[in-house]
């Protein structure tokens, strides 16, 4: 059970957010919360709660859902390029992540916490929780929470791909990948993005979780290779932040609808099967 909610000491927030700070197994970290409707936990990338993390939490809030924004590294409401390096040493260092090791990072409890905490808040079927690049395997971990319903797992970067083993690495250990394959079992789905050419969420990876969970693992792969039709940088990497095209009809906005109604059919099935009967109609 968490230790304890409270409201922030630090002063600084974000429009149109309320502040707290969630305590849960040692661990301490701000969280962000705005909107109404089922809970989503929305984790951060590097360096942190930058202006397009901020972007899609409001996307998420204005098509219904409750918006939780723990800040789990760098400075809140801080540009996309701010303190990079800096937020990517405290992750290397801190005992929160496991950036080597094929096991959930200590910090996946905490955030299993929020999302039983989230879910009590909110009420609905359950929680969604996206992670994002060294968060992005985050996400796989928390559904070992029975009140995470909808894990998506954006360009997952842990553990670091330095050799074979670990870029095909999901970031669980045995027994941790058995107890999600049992719920995938019962009727748990994933969602995963990542484009085509990056290098640091390796293709490997998803070839595991394919591999592991067949038909309940849904993947995006977005075409970044060298020439392709979209123009899109064999460098690019943040599938729903910073290389995000905001076109209809881009694959980047694809995938982010499809992540947004992926959700929307976990939480809110009864609602997203009368969307289906509508179009049908």
């Amino acid at each position: 059970m968490p230790e304890h909610r409270e409201p922030s000491e630090q002063r600084e927030t974000l429009e149109g957010f309320t502040e707290s700070t969630f305590s849960h197994g040692g661990i301490r970290h701000q969280v962000f919360r705005a909107g109404a409707g089922p809970a989503v936990i929305l984790i951060h990338e590097v360096p942190g709660i930058h202006p397009g993390v901020l972007d899609l939490g409001r996307r998420l809030i204005d098509r219904g859902f409750t918006v939780y924004l723990p800040s789990m590294f760098g400075r809140p409401g801080g540009k996309a390029g701010e303190g990079i390096v800096k937020s990517i040493a405290k992750v290397c260092i801190s005992r929160e992540f496991a950036v080597l090791a094929n096991r959930s990072s200590p910090a996946t409890g905490w955030l299993r916490a929020l999302a039983a905490q989230a879910h009590r808040e909110c009420g609905g079927p359950g929680v969604g929780a996206i992670g994002m690049c060294m968060t992005g395997s985050f996400a796989l971990a928390m559904a070992l929470e029975p009140a995470v319903l909808a894990p998506v797992m954006s360009q997952p970067a842990l553990p670091a791909g330095l050799t074979a083993r670990r870029r095909a690495a999901v970031g669980l250990d045995d027994g941790e990948l058995a107890q999600v394959k049992e719920r995938t079992s019962q009727g748990l789905r994933l969602l995963g993005l990542r484009f085509s050419n990056d290098r640091g969420c390796p293709a490997e990876r998803f070839a595991t979780l394919r591999r592991e969970f067949g038909g309940s693992f849904e993947g995006i792969e977005v075409d970044s290779s060298p020439g392709n039709a979209y123009g899109i940088s064999p460098a690019a990497h943040c599938v729903l932040t910073v290389d995000l095209v905001d076109t209809p009809g881009h694959p980047t906005k694809a995938a982010l609808e499809r992540t947004i109604e992926f959700i929307g059919e976990r939480l809110r099935p009864d609602t997203a099967a009368a969307t289906e009967t509508g179009e049908q109609e």
